[in-house]
């Protein structure tokens, strides 16, 4: 594909300075990329990158366009500029047209229009799959799953049972949804498992990333609001509820039957544990573990950085003097010292 410099100025409302029908190729970074494509330039740690590019186009604010050395895009929001521009070069991940011979459809299933289904995918009874759907190969549907239209479901995708997208759902390789909540008691010296028998609702827009399990509820259902984002390996349990356009990095692990508000984002390694409540708007750092609820909106982080071996070793060994130390603290302070 090629563009200039003047269409993509028209197509996403920028101004641009420079020659109007440079030719735009492909995509950079601003340190590697070459002649011809595109690179950004959104954050001030990367600025001193900007004399050296060598790209044709920078996409960038106002306050940096006088230091560009070639073409450039002026955005009010120079990332999400290029986010958007970077759809145009995507070759996307469209299956050939119609119903590969080996998949196997069962007889009660529904299939909407012009839907996409690779080889050796298995759709169970009483499934719905929704006008436009892709289902790439070796994916397993299971009974009663409904998928809205134009969802995307990449290779080893699983959906157990009972699971419900929305409109524009993607669904990355290896994600299962819909299997056994974590539900058991313990009974005369043994675990007795607790059946499971909610499903799991996807809204509109949500996209889960490779090798990340929803877990179904255990009555009522695990529910993901519209344009939920969520990384690769992540973690579930059941009867979690995400509120809509909440962000979650890599490796998280929510436990049941937490609830976590709409715009929240979620750092890579946070734990958090069950029937706590998360307000809209929330931060959460990286590797944070969340013991309580948090009620108003804001950033939150625990955890202790990385630091020298040394200097972490002592620090560890007065964690341990805490106590003693507000005690006496504390003793000082009613003794007036």
């Amino acid at each position: 594909m090629m563009l200039t410099l003047k269409a993509l100025a028209d197509r996403f409302g920028l101004d641009f300075r420079g020659d109007a029908d440079t030719a735009i190729t492909g995509i950079g970074t601003l340190a590697d990329a070459l002649p011809g494509q595109l690179a950004f330039l959104a954050n001030s740690k990367y600025t001193a990158q900007l004399a050296g590019t060598r790209a044709s186009v920078v996409v960038l604010g106002e306050a940096d366009a006088a230091a560009c050395p070639c073409a450039c895009l002026i955005s009010q929001n120079p990332y999400t500029s290029f986010a958007l521009i970077t759809a145009l070069f995507d070759d996307g991940d469209d299956l050939p047209a119609g119903i590969h011979a080996t998949a196997v459809i069962d007889a009660t299933a529904r299939i909407g229009i012009d839907v996409r289904i690779g080889p050796y995918a298995v759709i169970g009874p009483d499934c719905v799959i929704g006008d436009r759907s892709q289902i790439h190969a070796h994916v397993h549907i299971g009974r009663g799953c409904m998928l809205d239209a134009d969802c995307l479901l990449l290779p080893r995708v699983t959906l157990v049972k009972r699971v419900h997208l929305g409109k524009r759902v993607r669904i990355h390789s290896g994600a299962v949804l819909g299997a056994d909540g974590f539900g058991i008691a313990f009974h005369q010296g043994q675990w007795v498992k607790i059946a499971q028998l909610g499903g799991v609702r996807i809204g509109d827009d949500c996209e889960i990333g490779a090798n990340t399990t929803i877990d179904r509820g255990a009555i009522e259902d695990t529910v993901l609001e519209n344009d939920v984002r969520l990384d690769n390996q992540i973690q579930i349990g059941h009867n979690v509820r995400i509120g809509a356009h909440t962000a979650i990095a890599g490796c998280v692990a929510v436990a049941g039957s937490t609830r976590i508000g709409r715009y929240c984002l979620i750092g890579g390694a946070a734990g958090i544990v069950g029937h706590i409540e998360i307000a809209d708007k929330v931060t959460i750092g990286a590797m944070s573990l969340v013991t309580h609820s948090l009620t108003e909106a804001g950033e939150y982080a625990s955890g202790t950085p990385i630091q020298a071996k040394g200097d972490w070793r002592k620090n560890a060994a007065r964690f341990k003097q805490l106590d003693a130390m507000a005690r006496t603290l504390n003793t000082l302070k009613k003794n007036g010292d």
